[in-house]
């Protein structure tokens, strides 16, 4: 009973009655034309359900009457194809007879509902009248004589009756037209795959900020710490210029990663690449390192992809050096080989280094860089130092 007041008091009860009440409209013209064949309709629908935006038709209808409080949640940052019901045409036969079920049964369960509609007010409005003594006509179904006590105490329950079909047939509908309204294997596996592509570029992104942002505060601390130390006013205008250098690039870096996330469909922006690996040497060492890097080979002829993500592998490599080991001495070694880029940062450890030997989201964010191009990122202890060890594919991108 508590269900059933509860269900009473929902607005969806109400939604699924109306959806429930649209076929009846079918209905009763055709009862109006022919009352002698009420199956005709049954057939009338067959063509109907074949057509592929019948489909979208009858999912939106549910969409909207039978699940609203799905859709309604839903829409607050939802990802695409999460819906119960599938609002694009049928693709398959399958897709299309299980429309056409869904049309026949909804025609039946539509009829039921129509005759309780009817003759349950109905009969409650007679059981009223016969309670209030007036005389019975002959199209009354209650009996002449009717106990005047027995017709009040009956009135209430065809109300009742009423409300407990109607949530009943309202459920019922309900999973039926999930089962056979739901999203297509074919469906589910576009949206999983959107979803998917939307995640690898959330986390691309925020690489992309860890990356820039991370290198341009980690260097703007250090410099700013080492001014401070030195109090020397010649270093100090150093210090700041390379600050101001390196802000300057992480917002251009910043700004080029908002406007795609600000404008849908946005290509990005020509991301650094390896040939101006200059520019995080210079940072590192007007931080204090003594950086010795060797190129070998020609790194401008390097695919885009492989020479992008390594730019960014190191940069977050002579980050991670200056943020836990401090302005020391570094070695770089940057080789393209025929089927292969290699690139390799070591440098040693002070007394009481703050290195993260678990794998932090800097390190984590290398090796996904490399596994995303098909190679693979070493970070550990190396001869009583730190080595980042990163080797990736030419041939494959090619």
């Amino acid at each position: 009973m508590h269900r059933l007041f509860r269900a009473a008091l929902r607005p969806v009860t109400y939604s699924r009655w109306v959806h429930l009440c649209v076929p009846i409209l079918m209905l009763a013209v055709w009862m109006f034309i022919e009352p002698a064949a009420p199956w005709v309709p049954l057939v009338l629908v067959i063509p109907l359900g074949l057509l592929p935006w019948m489909r979208v038709a009858e999912g939106l209808q549910a969409q909207f009457l039978l699940a609203p409080s799905e859709r309604t949640v839903r829409g607050r940052g939802e990802e695409p194809g999460e819906h119960s019901f599938s609002t694009v045409g049928s693709q398959t036969w399958s897709d299309r007879w299980r429309t056409l079920l869904w049309l026949e049964i909804r025609l039946v369960v539509s009829l039921a509902t129509m005759m309780a509609t009817v003759w349950l007010p109905v009969l409650t409005v007679q059981l009223v009248t016969a309670g209030l003594g007036s005389r019975v006509t002959q199209e009354n179904v209650i009996p002449a004589g009717f106990p005047v006590w027995a017709a009040w105490a009956l009135a209430p329950l065809p109300p009742v009756l009423l409300i407990v079909l109607v949530v009943l047939l309202g459920d019922m509908i309900t999973a039926i037209a999930r089962r056979l309204l739901g999203p297509s294997a074919a469906e589910r596996l576009t949206a999983l795959e959107a979803r998917t592509e939307q995640l690898l570029e959330r986390t691309r992104i925020a690489r992309e900020l860890h990356d820039s942002i991370g290198h341009a505060l980690t260097v703007a601390v250090v410099q700013a710490g080492a001014a401070r130390a030195a109090g020397d006013p010649e270093f100090t205008d150093r210090a700041l210029s390379a600050i101001e250098e390196t802000g300057r690039a992480a917002l251009e870096d910043l700004d080029r990663v908002l406007r795609v996330l600000r404008e849908s469909g946005q290509r990005p922006s020509q991301r650094p690449t390896l040939v101006e690996a200059d520019r995080l040497f210079e940072s590192a060492r007007a931080s204090g390192a003594v950086v010795d890097a060797q190129l070998i080979g020609p790194l401008d002829k390097l695919p885009d992809p492989v020479s992008q993500e390594g730019y960014r592998i190191l940069q977050e490599a002579l980050t991670n050096v200056l943020r836990h080991c401090g302005p020391v001495p570094v070695k770089v070694r940057i080789g393209m080989v025929a089927d292969r880029l290699d690139l390799e940062v070591t440098n040693p450890l002070p007394d009481r280094p703050s290195v993260i030997t678990g794998g932090g989201t800097g390190l984590r964010g290398m090796r996904e860089r490399a596994a995303l191009l098909g190679g693979n990122t070493e970070t550990g202890p190396y001869k009583g130092g730190w080595r980042v060890r990163t080797r990736l594919p030419l041939e494959r991108i090619r």
